[in-house]
């Protein structure tokens, strides 16, 4: 089962008013709105936006008793101003983005997110794509090799990118790689493995990045976020790889040096080790928070 990471921290710091609107921009297994909702004064409506249709279903059981009003929509949070706008709501009281990836959509997606499964190529958040959206399989089969190398270097920071494009470039060469288990075979094929972390680790992240333009979706939403939060109200912001972060931490700095927010804190904050034991993926989550003036 999914654990919201950074949870106490997040509820200490996104107080919400009875009557009031949370959005929640990545929903998944619903845990950061629903202990946000039961710490607020009262009933609030929850706006929770997801790509995944089952995420939103299993989350509609556990949110719907608690929450004054319940708002579920299907799509990416880069379009949270428009998902508020269709429902009439103009502000929010308080935004929670969790960038993590889901546990049980890596566990249960079925869509090659994870290199110890041996899945079709997909990779994309949305659970039901269209035939024209961008997979993974597109990516490691048809992209030419100097786009292959950026990404893994950028997106991955893979230093043995160039290694590694030998070997998708000679492999796609003889048969077109179809599926998670491939794919992981040829990396690990190609640069050998040591120690704990799955040599696969980081081009998977890149490819899921590319596919997904995860980076494009967090620059563009995060001047829409401020754009909707009330005065005095707060965003709070997890990531975790530091490509995220730097974007999130230029974009809060940036505004806070312009007079529009403050920051409250100036550097990330990270689970403890208690929390860290009881759940390993916290290790690398970071949450920044800003408060709107």
């Amino acid at each position: 089962m999914h654990k919201p990471v950074l949870l106490k921290e997040v509820v200490a710091n996104i107080r919400i008013p009875a009557g009031g609107v949370l959005l929640d921009g990545t929903l998944g297994g619903g845990g950061h709105s629903e202990a946000i909702a039961n710490n607020a004064g009262g009933k609030i409506t929850i706006v929770g936006i997801d790509q995944d249709s089952i995420a939103l279903k299993k989350v509609e059981n556990l949110l719907g008793p608690i929450a004054g009003k319940l708002i579920l929509q299907k799509g990416n949070f880069r379009n949270l101003d428009k998902v508020l706008k269709d429902n009439g709501i103009g502000e929010v009281d308080g935004i929670i983005l969790d960038l993590g990836f889901s546990s049980d959509q890596i566990a249960d997606s079925g869509r090659g997110f994870s290199f110890m499964k041996d899945e079709p190529l997909i990779m994309t958040l949305d659970d039901s794509p269209t035939e024209d959206v961008l997979t993974a399989r597109d990516v490691v089969n048809l992209w030419q090799r100097e786009n292959l190398e950026l990404i893994f270097r950028n997106y991955g920071e893979e230093k043995r990118a160039r290694k590694i494009v030998d070997a998708i470039i000679s492999g796609r060469a003889k048969k077109k790689i179809e599926t998670s288990g491939e794919l992981a075979k040829i990396i690990e094929g190609a640069i050998g493995r040591r120690g704990k972390i799955h040599p696969a680790t980081k081009v998977f992240q890149a490819i899921r990045i590319a596919v997904n333009d995860e980076l494009g979706a967090l620059t563009e939403v995060l001047p829409k976020a401020l754009s909707v939060l009330k005065k005095g109200s707060r965003l709070a912001i997890i990531s975790f790889h530091s490509l995220e972060d730097r974007i999130v931490k230029r974009f809060f700095r940036e505004k806070a040096n312009q007079g529009q927010v403050i920051l409250i804190n100036k550097k990330p904050i990270i689970a403890d080790e208690e929390e860290i034991v009881l759940n390993p993926r916290a290790r690398s989550a970071k949450l920044r928070i800003i408060e709107k003036i």
